[in-house]
């Protein structure tokens, strides 16, 4: 699978450690940066990880912060996209299997380069269920997109 990765000065390393997990596991990585640990501003990196996803460069995306907060919020402001902070196994699957999640988040500064790659691996695996039930509020979460555009 096509993966983007991006973080801003607080999530570098662990990105870092992210796309090298990544690319071990078979899936291509576009790294939209930082690309060190000169301070940069997460909404830069949460619309550059959006973007990737929005153009069909990426299906999906892992962005990193220092608490994943930020960044969740940035991107979560573009169309189309359903990012969230996942700092637990069973978010990091659920979020996709249920809300179709595309850009799962981590904090840089919250989680561990022991805990990330399963995280990631969850999430990497995971397919939406397409259940009634999911396909409906689905629906409802890209009305609301429209609605306030």
């Amino acid at each position: 699978m096509r993966v983007v990765v991006g973080s801003d000065h607080a999530g570098f390393a662990l990105k870092q450690e992210i796309a090298e997990c990544l690319r071990a596991d078979g899936h291509e990585v576009l790294d939209v940066g930082t690309h060190s640990t000169a301070p940069v501003d997460y909404p830069d990196s949460a619309e550059a990880v959006g973007n990737a996803i929005r153009e069909g460069q990426a299906e999906r995306g892992v962005l990193i912060c220092g608490s994943g907060v930020g960044a969740s919020a940035a991107a979560n402001k573009l169309p189309g996209i359903r990012a969230a902070v996942c700092h637990d196994v069973y978010s990091a699957h659920q979020g996709v299997e249920h809300d179709d999640m595309n850009v799962l988040v981590l904090g840089g500064r919250v989680i561990g380069p022991a805990l990330a790659p399963e995280l990631v691996r969850a999430y990497m695996a995971a397919r939406f269920t397409n259940e009634e039930r999911h396909q409906r509020r689905l629906a409802k979460l890209k009305a609301l997109e429209t609605r306030y555009r």
